[in-house]
């Protein structure tokens, strides 16, 4: 995982570091030159201008050009404070390469950047953008790459960050990042992450109860019935208000929803048959909904993920939960469970929510936060916009029922299931052409390949070789 700080925690990182100031700016432009030469493939002869501040960016920047002339770049450094709406001509030819270390995190007020015509590599966060939110604030520069100092911060991965940072790669100073609780996700977690399955396991080890759909919104019971199932759960059954038949795969056990059930009453011993239960996609909205929803969260039972329709039924109600719960908003549900929109700080109110319910809250977005009650946060930022179609919240609702099943813990089972959810559309298992069309149903019946890519269950099955004998 990738630490990632916001500027209060980078600044308390860095006042508790045992090395001074001077040692810290060297690393960071040593870093700053290094990527500069990765960039350009070389520095000789190159021609780079260094755009600097009066902060701690602007030394890095002055650092970075010093590094750059040894290896024989032309590199002329610009105060930032001099820019106009142009960078400055540089003698008779075009610059090469453009460093932005005019202003990192500390900057409070809009920065209206030059016109320049190279490419930009950003020193810690593009000049302009907020270091928390990734809102822009003026005109920053846009980069090619961007080199995070110690850590991560959350505007590179939020907002306008990842279209104004470009390619990102953090730069080890050195520092004790022990104490940071937001981290990204990599595709290395996840096998840890996703408990493998056993060696003697049966169905009934990772059973996962589906309650979804409604008449009119069959698809929505057969997507989360589905990912369930080939995420790994063992057993799927799937009850669903109303008297339609679900779209699900023969695999999966319909059972009709009982009177007791639409009464709010709900069987405990019938429960702990069940690893995990999910609750609430395409349910419908009616009181009878609601008051089983809510009914089902305050009662004891296997963890429960509540999506969708679920999520409406919490809303403007004070519930204390008797199991471990999973809330699974986008930006709508948030607000109507919430009383207003999680803002630009998407961080603080994942983690406010979570903490109010006492739950763990996904918040959906082009990067996913996971905040667990304790605060701890975690990032899911593989996805893309081909996730932006109906039905692929479905999909990810039964992908955590599934992990939660094979026995992660909350927090765990719904950020890898963030994760690999973005990896079903950003290129893993895909195959080639993928670029537009996708639907929901495409990203269930990916799920396998995406999880052998990513190591689940490689460890119970790595013994076994294909081929025939």
């Amino acid at each position: 995982m990738i630490p990632v700080c916001t500027p209060d925690e980078m600044a308390s990182v860095d006042a508790l570091a045992p090395e001074p100031t001077d040692v810290l700016v060297t690393r960071a432009g040593a870093a700053v030159a290094r990527a500069a030469l990765r960039e350009l493939g070389g520095g000789y002869g190159r021609r780079i201008a260094v755009i600097v501040g009066k902060g701690l960016n602007g030394a890095d920047g002055r650092v970075a050009a010093d590094r750059l002339a040894r290896r024989g770049a032309r590199t002329t450094v610009i105060d930032a404070a001099d820019l106009g709406d142009r960078l400055p001509a540089i003698g008779d030819h075009a610059v090469d390469l453009v460093v932005d270390a005019a202003y990192g995190t500390g900057l409070g007020r809009p920065f209206v950047a030059p016109t320049v015509g190279a490419p930009v590599l950003a020193v810690d966060l593009p000049s302009g953008l907020d270091g928390l939110t990734g809102e822009a604030r003026g005109r920053p520069l846009t980069a090619c790459r961007t080199v995070a100092l110690g850590a991560l911060k959350p505007g590179l991965l939020l907002g306008d960050g990842p279209a104004l940072a470009g390619r990102c790669e953090v730069a080890d100073l050195g520092l004790d990042l022990s104490g940071i609780v937001t981290h990204l996700i990599e595709d290395s977690d996840i096998a840890d992450m996703v408990p493998g399955r056993l060696r003697d396991a049966h169905k009934w080890l990772s059973a996962c109860w589906v309650i979804a759909g409604s008449p009119g919104m069959e698809g929505a019971a057969g997507l989360v019935a589905t990912a369930a199932l080939r995420a790994g759960a063992g057993y799927v059954r799937l009850s669903m208000f109303g008297g339609c038949d679900p779209m699900a795969p023969v695999e999966v056990v319909r059972t009709p929803v009982s009177a007791e059930l639409e009464l709010g009453v709900w069987d405990e011993k019938d429960q702990t048959r069940f690893a995990s239960m999910v609750i609430g996609p395409g349910l419908s909205t009616t009181t009878k909904v609601a008051d089983a929803v809510r009914s089902l969260v305050v009662s004891p039972g296997p963890p429960l993920v509540v999506d969708g329709d679920g999520l409406t039924a919490l809303a403007g109600v004070s519930l204390t939960p008797a199991r471990p719960l999973v809330l699974t908003p986008h930006d709508g549900e948030f607000t109507r469970l919430v009383g207003r929109p999680p803002g630009p700080d998407r961080l603080g109110a994942a983690r406010g929510l979570a903490a109010d319910v006492g739950a763990v809250v996904l918040l959906k977005g082009s990067t996913t936060v996971v905040a667990a009650p304790n605060g701890k946060v975690l990032l899911a930022a593989a996805g893309d916009s081909r996730l932006a179609t109906a039905g692929a919240g479905d999909v990810l609702a039964g992908i955590i029922g599934a992990f939660l099943a094979r026995g992660a813990e909350p927090f765990a089972a719904a950020a890898a299931a963030a994760h690999v959810h973005g990896r079903l559309a950003a290129g893993m298992g895909m195959g080639d052409g993928f670029t537009t069309g996708v639907a929901a149903s495409d990203l269930a019946a990916r799920l396998v390949a995406v999880l052998t890519e990513l190591s689940v269950d490689a460890a119970a099955y790595g013994h076994i070789s294909g081929g025939a004998r």
